[in-house]
């Protein structure tokens, strides 16, 4: 269901409060819903009912998102979608010394809140008044000195703050993501009304890079533990190179200002997927030259080394062999190695690992390996491996 001024009114009353507290640890899966409204409604009515349902399984929904805060703040399922992640929130509200903020279509406020909570002055605006209340909201939860308020930033917007940050809605109404950065909800050619020392626009990790040639600027896709998340133009760097960064043990940047060719060649000792954020950012190669790898074929992102390089950008696999692709014949050099269980991998290659799995048909064996269905010099080829 969707919020109203009044659900939100009760939500954060006194009464509502206390119903929220006693349901909290309560299972609110589907299948219990109907008894679970048949019981509240017996002292709420139907709307209280629902708002208290939805805001529980919402505050669990979110635990990734706000681990500490999740049971107390208030959410929409569109503004959980879109918050970004935590640890990112994070990075990007300590890139700058403290300054003032604009926070466009902030929505419940995720962003605006850890920025101000890294001391920045923020202000955070958006064209709904149920998210512009929850974010008032969720700010005095957790004590943060942000103001909200209700705007339409497509007709103006102030030009008195140092960072902007925009964050445009990237799915519709009924849910669908939306691709082309023209379509987002408003447009990132909002930006050309934009004045600020620097500008950020959150965009989705899959944006077509051409699109976004006429703006400038330079495009950031960053991951955490190797999972891509989002990607984030900053309008105003002299940069045009992309920007991987992957947030782990801690923060690293990988970027390079110089196009680069490397070679290919059959597997190695090692084979190596760089990280997501390095795919999206298109510095495969420049990678492989830092790590003295080589390819396997122009068109696929495996590297493959002589020797392990330490190295946070990526995961390893040890080569044990390797062969063209012949079902029959993998089959057999898998039962001759003893191999029961494979984890099956793959990268330009045309079958499904359960695809692989099922015709495969191991019964014997005790041994499990790692099998990467790819293609070498455009071959199809399987390189078995163990985990290291």
């Amino acid at each position: 269901m969707s919020l109203t001024l009044d659900d939100v009114a009760f939500l954060v009353s006194d009464r509502g409060k206390l119903v929220l507290a006693d349901y909290a640890t309560v299972d609110v899966a589907e299948a219990n819903t109907l008894r679970l409204l048949t019981e509240l409604r017996k002292s709420l009515t139907l709307e209280q009912a629902s708002a208290i349902l939805t805001t529980i399984r919402l505050r669990q929904k979110a635990v990734d998102k706000f681990p500490e805060v999740a049971d107390k703040l208030l959410f929409t399922d569109d503004s959980l979608q879109q918050a970004s992640d935590p640890r990112i929130r994070q990075y990007r509200s300590q890139l700058f010394s403290p300054r003032s903020v604009l926070d466009l279509c902030c929505s419940i406020g995720s962003d605006a809140l850890t920025f101000a909570q890294a001391g920045h002055s923020v202000l955070g605006l958006d064209i709904d008044p149920v998210r512009i209340e929850l974010a008032r909201y969720n700010a005095s939860v957790m004590g943060c000195d942000a103001q909200f308020d209700l705007a339409d930033v497509t007709h103006s917007v102030p030009d008195t703050y140092d960072l902007i940050f925009y964050d445009p809605a990237r799915r519709t109404t009924d849910g669908n993501r939306i691709f082309n950065i023209d379509h987002y909800i408003p447009p990132v050619s909002l930006i050309y009304q934009l004045v600020a020392d620097e500008i950020a626009v959150k965009l989705s990790p899959a944006v077509d890079l051409s699109q976004l040639e006429p703006y400038g600027g330079q495009v950031e896709f960053v991951s955490v533990n190797g999972d891509l998340k989002e990607a984030v133009l900053w309008k105003n760097r002299s940069t045009s190179r992309p920007l991987a960064t992957l947030i782990s043990d801690r923060i690293y940047h990988f970027e390079h200002d110089e196009d680069a060719e490397v070679e290919i060649t059959e597997p190695k000792q090692w084979l190596f997927e760089p990280d997501a954020s390095i795919l999206r950012a298109g510095l495969v190669q420049n990678l492989a030259l830092t790590l003295d790898a080589t390819m396997l074929d122009d068109t696929i992102a495996y590297l493959t080394l002589d020797k392990h390089v330490l190295t946070p950008w990526g995961r390893y696999w040890r080569i044990l062999d390797w062969m063209p692709f012949n079902l029959k014949k993998l089959r057999r050099y898998l039962n001759d190695h003893n191999v029961r269980t494979v984890t099956v991998k793959k990268r330009g290659f045309p079958m499904s690992p359960e695809e692989v799995i099922a015709k495969l048909k191991l019964k014997k064996g005790t041994e499990s390996r790692v099998l990467v269905m790819t293609r070498w010099q455009g071959q199809p080829i399987v390189i078995i491996c163990s985990e290291i």
